[in-house]
């Protein structure tokens, strides 16, 4: 079985509710995963925003997640499970789509690895050209999943 991640908020390159947003509650939404590689001794999630008028925009970053979880429940926290990263916002866990009224319609790239260590040695809160350099030569897996937003 390949490596898939799924999410029961939105369709696979469909729209993200506006609960998700920076209009709504800004809340993550809930996300599950299977079919990783047998010696995975962890897991890390990346969300993006390639669309972004700066560039791509780091939305939220987790690590450290064990091998035996397989989800996220909608409105995750930081501290709850694994360790968090700085997201471009300043803050750790999740910030939802927020792009600039009238920019069009951005996508959101929701990115989960597969690692052959159980922990990256990283501390709480780094940005995420740190996350990117630890990772290099642990992953065994990659997939992801993708959302659209607007903000008209």
């Amino acid at each position: 079985m390949p490596f898939k991640l799924f999410s029961n908020a939105f369709t696979e390159g469909g729209w993200i509710p506006v609960l998700h947003s920076c209009q709504g509650a800004d809340v993550s939404p809930s996300l599950e995963w299977s079919g990783e590689p047998p010696e995975t001794r962890s897991f890390a999630l990346v969300v993006e925003d390639p669309d972004a008028p700066v560039g791509t925009w780091c939305h939220w970053l987790l690590y450290d997640v064990p091998p035996k979880v397989h989800n996220l429940a909608q409105g995750f926290r930081p501290s709850s499970l694994g360790v968090s990263g700085t997201n471009d916002f300043g803050k750790p866990g999740y910030g939802g789509p927020c792009p600039p009224r009238g920019h069009g319609p951005h996508r959101y790239f929701f990115k989960l690895y597969a690692l052959d260590v159980h922990t990256l040695g990283l501390p709480p809160g780094v940005k995420r050209a740190e996350l990117q350099q630890a990772l290099k030569g642990h992953i065994l897996a990659e997939t992801q999943y993708m959302g659209r937003f607007e903000r008209k």
